[in-house]
């Protein structure tokens, strides 16, 4: 009798370690998953406002309903000229933002072929011109 008079004491401390593991454990499990998804996404150069601020140069790439690829206004028929057009304006600016315009009957194979063109010569703030819809 004596022994079970003990197990109806109070109940002195709570046992916290299998919450802790728990917790380390799924924390882990985030942080992997966080960085596995960084890693997949495509690095965009989103634009920001401000009222004031210094005037940047902009690298501008078109692409038209055909296909046709001009590089700051000029015609790029090849990715050889593509890349030329964007070693030039990187050597004058090596803080260059590229702005990349495509229409939307393009197909988004040759857009993505133009982003690895311009990040090939090490372009790396790309950001996606649009227009607004109505």
């Amino acid at each position: 009798m004596a022994a079970s008079s003990q197990d109806d004491g109070e109940i002195v401390g709570i046992n916290v370690t299998p919450l802790v593991d728990v917790t380390l454990v799924l924390l882990i499990i985030f942080m992997v998953t966080a960085k596995l998804v960084m890693s997949q996404a495509m690095p965009l150069d989103l634009p920001k406002a401000a009222s004031a601020g210094e005037t940047q140069t902009m690298f501008t790439v078109t692409i038209d309903a055909e296909g046709t690829v001009q590089a700051n206004g000029r015609a790029a028929s090849d990715d050889a000229t593509l890349r030329a057009a964007a070693r030039e304006a990187r050597a004058s600016t090596p803080d260059l933002r590229a702005v990349l315009s495509a229409s939307e009957r393009v197909s988004h194979g040759k857009v993505m072929h133009v982003l690895d063109v311009l990040r090939e010569v090490g372009l790396t703030k790309i950001a996606f011109g649009a227009e607004k819809s109505q």
